[in-house]
């Protein structure tokens, strides 16, 4: 009793069942990172601020945080000295070392590194106008696809509601029965796609009710019209502005936009040590360029201003495009590799963080976390519109209908005028006589005839 009274008194104590003795109170360096660490007020959060949090639970210890002094991650001089958090953990002045520190074999034969905590790689962030190539059908990305199925529903309901109305209306009928210039279906529709195209299509409705349709779907093709051409000037980028890339081959292939990495970072590293010729090439591009950026902030603006490829860890390259929406990752991710923590060599809290990060995994916990501070929010203002939804032209298609629906009763009435007059002139039952022009004129093909040949036949 008195040889574990003895040290606990010295701020030493027993950690997962008995086996490893740890500092109560451990010294933790790392570096502000959105979203790793990041101020607020007196204090710091973000995912390595939790994770530190979920692990400490498990381990059972307590910590101070200390931000690097160098602003550095970690690298080795020519004279084998490290800078950065790498460095205060091997000359003793941190326990641990928590951020996005790459696990790399220089590190891991300087100080102790735990199982990875995320999964990463390099891969390139560019403005969306310079990652994606014209598409075949992008002339249809002014409109969504619900708002061009509402056209055409509205384009074919308004030829049958012309047909219709001038098979019915009085004023039509001798028109109808020609063969040049009657309003067959098919004429119908030919006459509404020259409307819709602004052209015209040769006869126009003489009656009432036919007018009151074709301006109302006059009004709707212009508006129709000024918003298409507007949305598709907004997003389309000019021919001579736009270049594809899609991954490291085009990245190299091309002179056309510069590209760069974090200077002092593992990035670069992996490019500069590689036998790789596409990627050797990618590195003396760099060097000769001196293209290097000195924070992740740099790189991300550069390429928010265009003509520069920031290369850089794929992870948080995604929390880039989650906070912009006009930048895009490439889909190509090459050099996996994880994010760990780091103590020194030899440390025999190793086994234990790298135990509580498998049971964090097996969790689910790192999951949560990793969408907990990657939540998109797209805060661009200059992000490439979106498509019309319907909704946006519901007031256009309304009074499309409206007129629509006028026009047809229009017509309606003005039949039923005519078959009144001619009832009471035939002494007949309105009804049967406003019948009777009913299945005359929505009879098919040349056998319809108009009422008054009728009766002058049987006469």
């Amino acid at each position: 009793m008195l040889f574990v009274f003895f040290f606990l008194s010295s701020g030493v104590f027993l950690n997962m069942g008995g086996s490893t003795v740890v500092p109560s109170e451990l010294r933790i360096t790392t570096i502000k990172q959105e979203p790793y660490a990041t101020t607020k007020g007196t204090q710091l959060e973000g995912f390595c601020m939790d994770l530190l949090s979920e692990i400490a639970n498990k381990v059972g210890f307590r910590y101070k945080v200390q931000l690097v002094k160098d602003n550095s991650y970690g690298r080795q001089d020519e004279s084998g000295n490290w800078n950065g958090m790498i460095g205060e953990v091997v000359r003793g002045e941190a326990d641990l070392a928590i951020a996005p520190l790459t696990l790399t074999a220089a590190r891991e034969r300087a100080v102790g590194m735990t199982k990875p905590f995320m999964q990463t790689g390099i891969s390139i962030l560019l403005r969306k106008d310079i990652s994606e190539g014209a598409g075949l059908f992008d002339f249809l990305s002014p409109f969504a696809l619900e708002t061009w199925i509402g056209v055409l529903a509205a384009y074919l309901g308004t030829a049958a509601c012309i047909y219709i109305a001038t098979r019915l209306s009085p004023c039509e009928w001798s028109q109808a029965q020609s063969d040049k210039h009657r309003f067959s279906f098919l004429y119908s529709l030919w006459y509404t796609a020259g409307a819709l195209t602004l052209q015209g299509a040769g006869h126009h409705p003489k009656a009432l009710s036919g007018r009151v349709i074709c301006c109302s779907w006059w009004l709707f093709s212009i508006v129709l019209m000024a918003c298409y051409f507007s949305n598709l000037n907004l997003s389309k980028t000019p021919e001579s502005s736009r270049l594809t890339v899609k991954g490291f081959e085009d990245l190299a292939s091309q002179d056309r936009i510069e590209y760069g990495c974090l200077a002092s970072s593992s990035t670069l590293a992996f490019f500069k040590n590689s036998n790789n010729p596409l990627y050797r090439r990618i590195y003396e591009n760099m060097e000769r360029s001196n293209s290097f950026v000195s924070s992740m902030d740099e790189g991300v603006r550069r390429a928010k201003e265009g003509n520069f490829a920031f290369i850089g860890e794929s992870v948080s390259l995604d929390l880039a495009v989650a906070r912009h929406c006009e930048l895009v990752r490439a889909h190509e991710v090459i050099g996996m590799r994880g994010y760990s923590i780091a103590a020194a060599l030899g440390s025999p809290i190793i086994k234990n963080l790298s135990v509580a990060i498998l049971q964090l995994n097996e969790a689910g916990e790192l999951a949560y976390l990793r969408s907990k501070w990657w939540a998109s929010s797209c805060i661009s203002a200059k992000a490439k519109p979106s498509a019309l939804q319907p909704h946006s032209l519901k007031g256009m298609f309304l009074v499309l209908s409206l007129g629509l629906g006028l026009g047809t009763l229009v017509a309606v009435l003005e039949l039923t005028i005519k078959s009144r007059r001619k009832a009471a002139e035939q002494q007949k039952s309105c009804c049967s006589v406003l019948t009777e022009e009913l299945r005359l004129r929505l009879r098919n093909g040349d056998a319809n005839k108009p009422q008054e040949n009728v009766d002058k036949e049987k006469a």
